[in-house]
């Protein structure tokens, strides 16, 4: 952890191949750590759909909502977080190493801010259980998760902020680390707690909440300890280079890092409205609809975890007064984008039955996850293109165009195209939770297809 990544040289090789293949060992070394921790963190979320799953589909539908809650929310305040990113990502290719403890500093008085109002959400979200037409025992459950949960949302904005200090130095593997000790803490403390072991209540899809809680605070007290410690970062002074409040600096970040977060909770809200959606079709269709979601957001990470490496790399050349470079990899990296989709399409579509049933021996929750997979297949060449179109524009700090293009292509195009195909008969018969996938695969080729013609531009 203590290995500080030094990005490779922006000097152009003899060869555009060359040059385009020295950039990608860039990403590969900004990127590789990344996408283990994205895996970590999700590892959380996977840990708690599998045990739920496999203690009661009330649990796992329960977990699934309240899931679908509080993702949104918090990859918000983590988009309006990562406005850091770029930002000491820059400062550093321009050589501007004073500039780094102020925009910290800034991001955690952000930090502070979003926790207040994320726990505040959360807590009132609970009572509005009973109206989406829940059952009276999953709406408890679904309750008593986010109680739970919420005791963990300020360590974990502090972690999200802390990494853009991290991230942006080219450190990643700082957080990999983190992540992982997280997911480790997790896994024994969701058994325990989910089942009652060593005298403690048997709590359920509830014992999640408090496990994930648990997990991220000691994940967080980690962090604070290494960066206070750790020889890289003992020239920055965390706590004895405190920086004062500065209203004007944290509206750069807010001009920067809303339009990011906003970004991030369109595209994510719009798979939890699904989800409430489809509550009404009974637990066995929500149940086998998180599932697929989880599948789904586990081998999204790969291509997202590609798309930080892109943002840190763009933000970097363009600090660095190289934007020819930044051009080129920003545009050659869809070729890696379309790679990866050639591996996933298939692993989706042959593996859609057995990947289901990792998380739930339910037959009637496998038979409706290993349906909605398929439509999940066919969407991953436009949301990995889409997704590697807009890293690459938030490198360039260009953040408001493309958040109008996810507004259109999801809540314009995508969540009442589903509602028309999953509950009409306007189109076509009704198709119910098949209908709302079916959308997901027209709203994110429109997402892709306007991202692209717009990082052209560039």
């Amino acid at each position: 952890m203590d290995e500080e990544h030094q990005p490779l040289p922006t000097r152009p090789s003899d060869g555009r191949v060359a040059q385009v293949l020295t950039e990608w060992k860039t990403l590969a070394l900004l990127g590789g750590p990344i996408v283990v921790a994205q895996l970590a963190q999700m590892a959380n979320g996977v840990i708690d759909t599998v045990m739920a799953g496999h203690y009661r589909a009330e649990d796992l539908a329960a977990v699934g909502i309240g899931t679908s809650l509080w993702s949104p929310l918090l990859l918000f305040f983590f988009g309006v977080l990562s406005a850091q990113q770029p930002t000491i990502s820059g400062h550093k290719g321009a050589g501007e190493s004073e500039q780094i403890m102020p925009v910290t500093w800034q991001g955690l008085y952000i930090a502070a801010a979003s926790t207040v109002l994320m726990i505040a959400l959360l807590l009132s979200a609970g009572p509005l259980l009973p109206l989406l037409g829940l059952g009276e025992e999953t709406a408890h459950i679904a309750a008593g998760y986010l109680q739970a949960f919420v005791w963990g949302v300020p360590a974990l904005l502090l972690i999200m902020s802390l990494r853009g200090l991290t991230d942006g130095l080219g450190h990643t593997r700082v957080i990999m680390v983190i992540s992982l000790l997280s997911a480790l803490i997790n896994l024994p403390l969701n058994y325990v707690l989910i089942y009652g072991e060593f005298g403690l209540p048997e709590l359920g899809g509830i014992g999640c909440g408090w496990a994930t809680a648990i997990s991220n605070t000691a994940a967080a007290l980690i962090m604070l300890v290494y960066l206070h410690f750790s020889k890289h970062y003992r020239r920055f002074h965390l706590i004895g280079d405190w920086v004062a409040p500065s209203w004007s600096r944290i509206q750069q970040l807010l001009r920067l890092g809303l339009p990011i977060g906003a970004s991030m909770f369109v595209e994510v809200s719009m798979f939890g409205v699904i989800a409430l959606f489809l509550a009404p079709l009974g637990a066995v269709v929500v149940a086998g609809h998180q599932i697929v979601l989880n599948i789904t957001a586990v081998v999204f990470m790969v291509p997202l975890s590609l798309g930080f490496a892109l943002t840190l790399r763009v933000s970097f050349l363009m600090g660095a007064q190289t934007p020819d470079t930044a051009r080129l990899l920003a545009r050659t990296t869809l070729l890696l984008g379309l790679g990866i989709a050639m591996v996933h399409i298939p692993v989706l579509l042959f593996g859609r039955e057995f990947l289901v049933s990792l998380y739930t021996s339910d037959p009637e929750v496998i038979a409706v996850g290993s349906r909605l997979l398929i439509f999940a297949a066919i969407f991953q060449l436009a949301d990995i293109l889409q997704v590697t179109a807009i890293s690459a524009l938030r490198g360039y700090k260009d953040t408001r165009i493309p958040l109008g293009i996810m507004l259109l292509s999801f809540w314009g195009i995508c969540l009442p195209l589903g509602y028309v195909l999953t509950f009409t008969d306007s189109l076509v018969p009704a198709l119910g939770a098949s209908g709302f996938w079916l959308a997901l695969i027209v709203g994110l080729t429109c997402a892709g297809v306007l991202l692209i013609t717009r990082l052209w531009r560039f």
